[in-house]
């Protein structure tokens, strides 16, 4: 028979019943038992136990968290609080739940099965027809061109007008949500709105930023300004080391780039112009040039231009000296 921790503690009680001291008790059990023994600290305590009037040999309740609160109903409860914040974090559920960090994170991930991403920022919610006259324009501008490949891909530009606002974007980390395994990736249109804002035009190439230019205070976008003050510069800073460079602008179809004006300049400084097929399906706002979806080493060179051209000494690149340049505006 295969003696426990209470049948051993049954034979302390009797010797300690008997009179016999720790030392004593502790020998007897050590040479009927050898190393099955409990040790002599053991016997120490349970006569130490016995002396303060304990009669049972049972273990006593204890208070506190159970080996295990990984149960169903902590995990529906977890569950319940990701279904109400999506971007609730671990020590939230930990102060609400009273349930450790390798808890919560065994319920997410083994039981739950969900996982934080970060939202998939769009410029534009799209219908499925819009989607598709994107595509097949793209495949026409990628047959014309030869993949990417021809030489004249390096004489497109682009370029539009656009607002830049004053607000605090939320950063990626802040927009993490816990995503079940059944459920779609979350998307989010780009641009928040605000106030202060400045409107400014801003073209590129393939190389990356070719210029930007500001709009002055109370004025409009019409072809008097696209014609006079805003192609010029950027077709002077293309132009910068060979005059005849050939040059295909592509931009919307908005008034004043459409405008008799606009198109009687555009010919007369032989620039040419890009397609725009099936390109501008959004009630007029133009996917030319969209800020927000700009890779950020372009949206921080814009920046770097814009507070040039408003009189800042200095740009970091982060998102409070954006606000500032905008609030300077």
């Amino acid at each position: 028979m295969e003696l426990n921790r209470e049948h051993f503690r049954a034979i302390i009680f009797h010797n300690f019943r008997r009179g016999l001291s720790r030392q004593e008790c502790f020998d007897e059990l050590n040479s009927l038992y050898s190393d099955k023994a409990p040790s002599y600290s053991t016997v120490k305590n349970w006569y130490n136990e016995f002396n303060r009037g304990r009669c049972s040999i049972q273990d006593e309740s204890r208070a506190g968290r159970p080996k295990s609160v990984v149960v169903p109903e902590k995990i529906n409860a977890v569950r319940e609080l990701i279904k109400q914040d999506r971007h609730v974090t671990y020590r939230e559920i930990e102060a609400s739940l009273d349930i450790s960090m390798t808890s919560i994170n065994k319920i997410l991930h083994e039981h739950l099965s969900v996982k934080k991403i970060c939202s998939r920022w769009i410029p534009h919610n799209l219908t499925n027809a819009q989607k598709k006259a994107r595509v097949d324009w793209c495949k026409e501008m990628l047959e014309k061109y030869i993949q990417g490949t021809s030489k004249a891909v390096y004489n497109i530009y682009t370029g539009d007008e656009s607002w830049i606002y004053a607000y605090e974007p939320e950063t990626k980390q802040q927009s993490t949500v816990w995503v079940f395994q059944d459920e779609a990736k979350p998307t989010k249109v780009v641009r928040g709105r605000s106030t202060s804002k400045q409107m400014i035009a801003c073209f590129f190439g393939i190389n990356g930023h070719v210029a930007t230019v500001a709009l002055e205070q109370r004025r409009t976008v019409n072809s008097e300004w696209y014609t006079t003050i805003c192609l010029p510069e950027v077709i002077g800073e293309i132009r910068k080391k060979q005059k005849n460079r050939r040059i295909i602008l592509h931009h919307d179809n908005a008034s004043s780039h459409t405008s008799t004006q606009t198109k009687a300049f555009l010919t007369e400084r032989k620039i040419e112009l890009m397609e725009r097929q099936a390109l501008y399906l959004i009630s007029g706002k133009s996917l030319a040039l969209n800020m927000d979806t700009l890779h950020e080493n372009v949206s921080n060179r814009i920046c770097e231009e814009s507070a040039r051209l408003w009189g800042l000494d200095s740009f970091m690149g982060n998102k409070t000296t954006k606000k500032t340049v905008i609030s300077r505006l």
